[in-house]
């Protein structure tokens, strides 16, 4: 039995989220179905991170343990089975402790705003209303280096032992009527992402500035942040991992 990494994207616009829920179809479960029905045996998988409902990924990484004969065939052949909403990349062997959660250096994540109407796009969107001040929305994405624990913006009751987080890149880039977020930590918590993206829009909105930011981080409440943004305009763009990790064939 070796371990394996598996590259994949997905469109979350169908799912409950990653991880197996027992209320909702989650992509864990489908990848797992699919993996057993062609290796014959339970494979469970371990993903690098759980995205929420609604959420997408163009990067997912997951380990598995199997007895893969050709790894380029056990690739096309889930392709071929899987739903046109998820696609496998790749699969490659990586080393026995090898694991797609804690191995993880960074994930980098982006949220898409627009204030234009747009029939293509708009379930990959966040559809805004008005005027929004980026400049201001910058200011208060720099406070976010500041600080390591994120209380006020994880959701709550998690299972977490500790809220505490590098956060090593958050920029707003305007292009046209669009606004895009890029943020990339060493983790991230659950609603995390969406959580401060609704409270830098109070920024945007200029209900918010630098020192409300302060304080909003450090009261490490949910409740004095701003509301959460909805999951079918994030993305889980890339994930970074160390290369020893990898086996060299």
């Amino acid at each position: 039995m070796n371990r394996y990494f598996m590259c994949l994207a997905y469109n979350g616009a169908n799912y409950c989220g990653w991880q197996i829920q027992p209320n909702g179809l989650s992509i864990q479960e489908v990848l797992e179905k699919s993996l057993a029905t062609l290796l014959r045996v339970p494979t469970p998988i371990v993903g690098a991170g759980r995205t929420d409902a609604g959420v997408h990924a163009r990067q997912m990484m997951a380990h598995f343990e199997a007895d893969v004969q050709d790894i380029v065939l056990l690739t096309n052949k889930l392709n071929r089975i899987l739903p046109n909403d998820i696609v496998i990349y790749k699969i490659v062997r990586v080393k026995e402790d090898a694991h797609a959660r804690f191995d993880a250096t960074s994930r980098l994540y982006r949220y898409y705003l627009t204030t234009q109407k747009d029939p293509f796009m708009y379930p990959y969107k966040y559809k805004v209303h008005g005027n929004i001040d980026v400049e201001m929305m910058n200011k208060c994405s720099q406070v976010l280096f500041e600080y390591i624990d994120f209380t006020s913006f994880s959701k709550l009751h998690t299972d977490v032992k500790t809220n505490d987080c590098k956060i090593t890149c958050a920029q707003w880039k305007q292009e046209g009527q669009d606004y895009i977020f890029t943020i990339q930590a060493n983790r991230f918590l659950r609603n995390m992402v969406r959580a401060i993206v609704g409270t830098l829009l109070e920024a945007g909105r200029g209900k918010l500035d630098e020192a409300g930011m302060r304080r909003i981080i450090e009261a490490k409440d949910r409740n004095v942040a701003g509301f959460s943004v909805p999951g079918n305009a994030l993305f889980l763009e890339e994930i970074d991992y160390p290369d020893h990790i990898f086996v060299m064939d």
